[in-house]
């Protein structure tokens, strides 16, 4: 399964907005530096669909707002 996540980092709330099945904006604590941002990602999304972080692939958007994320739903 693909999912289109749009993030923003370094806010004081952490919040996740489900605009459909498969597209998302979340808005995280972490900065972007370090990768932080993009692991908390991960950690919500495994969350969300109920699997590890080993399970989702950041595809696109490294360094990006806008991401691409591949989750392996079993």
């Amino acid at each position: 399964m693909y999912v289109h996540v749009q993030v923003t980092p370094g806010v004081r709330r952490e919040r996740v907005i489900k605009k459909d099945a498969t597209s998302f904006i979340i808005e995280v604590k972490e900065p972007k530096e370090r990768n932080l941002a993009n692991k908390r990602v991960r950690e919500i999304l495994a969350a969300e669909f109920s699997v590890t972080t080993s399970q989702i692939t950041m595809l696109t958007g490294h360094r990006s707002p806008s991401k691409m994320f591949s989750i392996e739903v079993v």
